[in-house]
């Protein structure tokens, strides 16, 4: 998903020249807080710099408490308050040689950081990219038709929002484990995928697209939900009232006309990788961050930027102003999983997602967020789901499911799994769903992938 020329070729290698003469400098300070670790990088300043720092943070799981960031001229100083996962402060040896590595002397140049923690090579396996809209049984249909057209799905991460989804799968040939890399099968793949993604209310268009090489997936599947607007809303793609995702941050946007930068204030719930998720955004909207200053100590966090656009102005209508209060609010949306969490950990064979996330079509339930990987033989999957219906989903429905797939599931407790009052609750709450679940067959009887459409006549 990088396309090179000439020109990047020449700014490459200024770049290698820029961090040879003035390399990233990383310290660690163990003293200074007590609660937090302290991590300063200081290096030239270029574009993207302060992404692929926060990038490196990000996937080794640490949690950024606070931090004061300033690039304005030709220097890039950064300080961090660290902890890890738990709230802890880090040890002084792996995880603090890591970002050494990661960040300082040794990596040479910001570019390596796509090797670092996190970052999923796909050398070994081909990168298929989905957008369009979302809808009851989609992922059930699309894991069909890959395992139809024999590809194994080693690893994948799926996420919807704004009634659009993205995805990132990762697959290989089911015979042989290799990279798919036939035109003619990788064109058939594309349409097939293309074909279940239209549907028939996408207004806006469905996107598959396909290749070999590697990518940060959330990184990407943050610029394909932004080029997908997924910030927009229309008439077809509306918030239900009382959603988890329908709780808006507070973001305010205004000109700093003394000193020539547009402030961006951010105030939402605080979580894992929130920075990463509004530094990509703003990165991917041209923009770039001079100064900021974050603080997400306590249960909400904030957030502000001082940022002009590439272009060195900063935010000149109405129009762009109200754009990016939109894209914020979505960047901070995406990642928040709306849904009961089931967790699925057994061993992995062809088909088990094909299987996997019929019974869940089957049993009324959507799936709102997906991460699927492969730890060897083993298959370690987790899924959020909510009942088709829009109503809660019931522990008879999940208890249905775990008997109907016949492997561990672990469900993460949540007020959203309640017990059905009565029969007749129990059996209406299926009826949507099985239309859901009728309209998908219909998908897939349509190409090829099922015996019978009896059910749906």
């Amino acid at each position: 998903m990088h396309y090179w020329s000439p020109s990047l070729d020449v700014d490459y290698e200024f770049e290698k020249l820029v961090n040879r003469m003035h390399p990233p400098r990383v310290t660690v300070d163990q003293i200074t807080d007590k609660k937090s670790t302290l991590i300063k990088v200081d290096s030239a300043n270029k574009r993207g710099s302060l992404l692929e720092v926060v990038q490196v943070l990000t996937d080794l799981n640490l949690l950024i408490k606070r931090a004061y960031i300033s690039s304005d001229g030709g220097w890039f100083m950064d300080v961090f308050h660290v902890t890890d996962q738990y709230g802890n402060k880090l040890s002084e040896d792996i995880v603090t040689d890591h970002i050494l590595q990661s960040l300082g002397r040794r990596g040479c140049s910001f570019r390596s950081l796509r090797g670092s923690v996190g970052v999923q090579y796909a050398s070994e396996n081909t990168t298929i990219e989905l957008t369009g809209r979302d809808r009851p049984g989609l992922l059930s249909e699309v894991f069909a038709v890959l395992a139809d057209l024999k590809c194994n799905v080693v690893a994948a991460e799926i996420w919807t929002h704004n009634s659009r989804m993205a995805s990132i799968v990762y697959i290989t040939d089911e015979e042989t484990s290799l990279p798919i890399n036939d035109p003619d099968r990788l064109a058939k793949i594309k349409q097939l995928l293309l074909y279940v993604l239209k549907g028939d209310l996408d207004r806006r268009g469905a996107q598959t697209a396909v290749s070999v090489g590697f990518t940060h997936t959330q990184r990407r599947l943050h610029q394909l939900m932004y080029a997908d607007r997924d910030y927009d809303t229309d008439e077809y793609d509306t918030v239900p009232e009382g959603s988890s995702s329908g709780r808006k941050p507070v973001v305010t946007v205004e000109n700093c006309v003394e000193r020539g930068y547009t402030v961006v204030n951010l105030r939402c719930p605080d979580r894992p990788k929130l920075l990463f998720d509004t530094v990509c955004t703003l990165t991917d909207m041209q923009y770039v961050v001079f100064h900021s200053t974050i603080i997400a100590e306590g249960p909400e966090a904030f957030q502000e930027f001082y940022i002009r656009h590439t272009d060195g102005c900063p935010i000149s209508s109405e129009a762009e102003r109200q754009r990016v209060i939109h894209c914020l609010e979505a960047a901070v949306k995406r990642r928040v999983s709306e849904g009961l969490r089931l967790e699925l950990c057994g061993d992995d064979r062809i088909g088990l997602l094909s299987d996997v996330t019929r019974i869940f079509r089957e049993n009324g339930l959507s799936v709102t967020r997906a991460e699927v990987t492969t730890r060897g033989s083993t298959a370690v999957n987790a899924f959020y789901v909510i009942d088709s219906s829009g109503q809660q989903v019931k522990s008879e429905t999940i208890e249905a499911v775990r008997n109907a797939i016949g492997e561990t599931i672990k469900v993460k407790e949540d007020e959203t799994l309640t017990k059905s009052k009565s029969p007749a609750q129990q059996t209406g709450g299926f009826s949507l769903g099985n239309l859901f679940r009728n309209r998908s067959e219909k998908f897939l009887y349509n190409l090829g992938l099922i015996r019978s459409c009896s059910e749906v006549a």
